[in-house]
């Protein structure tokens, strides 16, 4: 499968799963844009490293997520500048915790804005130019979350409910232009990010570093194994080909069983 000729967008690509499958769609030969927030010059790295690893122009978009207007710039400027948006892969996201009546207006605001509200808002800017060239593949970040519930995560988990509904009705509109439309769904995956929380979960609850991780953690994953960004990357390369055409409209589960339960 090659992916030459075409140019992938990936928002929330800076680090983790995003910039993962950033550098997967680029080892098949796809243009890149990477999105999202950092270090300027840990971002650079990493699209420079992009760039002469793999052959292919990499660009950096700072746009935020939770404003539509820099949204469509971003989509506008990427298809200026490459030609097109032909793979659209929604994954930036945060993440709060809170019991509901105590939960922060600001940031279920902000929680539903980058998490829902930007998949939207890109796939808004980006349709027309699939389908104008009869192709497109998008590919949406969800989370087991978009299956299940957890306490304490209401943003997070209406949001994800959210993008698994708005990935479906998409996938119906779109399913004649030749234009997918799919949610990969990952249960928790060894990012940075997770591990940075393990030290700070080991002194509040008084746990050993393999407790938190066999007991916190992993607890809803049957496997007891993280899921791991070269897994969700190496997904999203499969229903990016043409082996994929036939899937659209599919929440796929990747999450070690937790779903299954």
């Amino acid at each position: 499968m090659t992916l030459k000729t075409k140019t992938a967008l990936v928002t929330g690509s800076t680090s983790g799963i995003g910039l993962a499958i950033a550098r997967a769609l680029a080892a098949e030969g796809a243009n890149i844009v990477l999105n999202g927030f950092g270090k300027p010059e840990e971002i650079e790295r990493a699209r420079a490293a992009i760039e002469t690893e793999f052959g292919v122009r990499a660009l950096y978009s700072g746009a935020d997520m939770s404003k539509p207007a820099e949204i469509d710039a971003m989509v506008r400027d990427t298809t200026e500048t490459l030609g097109s948006v032909d793979v659209l892969v929604n994954n930036a996201g945060i993440q709060f915790v809170s019991p509901i009546e105590d939960f922060p207006a600001e940031k279920w605001e902000q929680i539903i804005a980058i998490n829902l509200s930007s998949a939207f808002y890109t796939m808004h800017a980006a349709i027309p130019g699939m389908k104008a060239r009869g192709w497109g593949r998008i590919i949406n970040t969800a989370s087991a979350h978009s299956l299940v519930a957890s306490p304490f995560k209401s943003a997070y988990v209406a949001a994800k409910h959210g993008i698994a509904g708005l990935s479906k009705t998409a996938a119906l509109e779109l399913a004649p232009h030749r234009i997918t439309v799919n949610c990969i769904s990952p249960g928790y995956v060894w990012t940075p990010l997770v591990e940075a929380q393990i030290p700070d979960t080991m002194k509040a609850r008084g746990l050993t570093k393999e407790q938190v991780i066999e007991d916190v953690l992993l607890k809803a994953q049957p496997t007891k194994e993280f899921v791991t960004v070269d897994q969700v990357a190496a997904l999203a390369v499969f229903l990016s080909s043409d082996a994929a055409s036939q899937i659209t409209g599919a929440n796929i589960s990747m999450d070690g069983g937790w779903t299954a339960q």
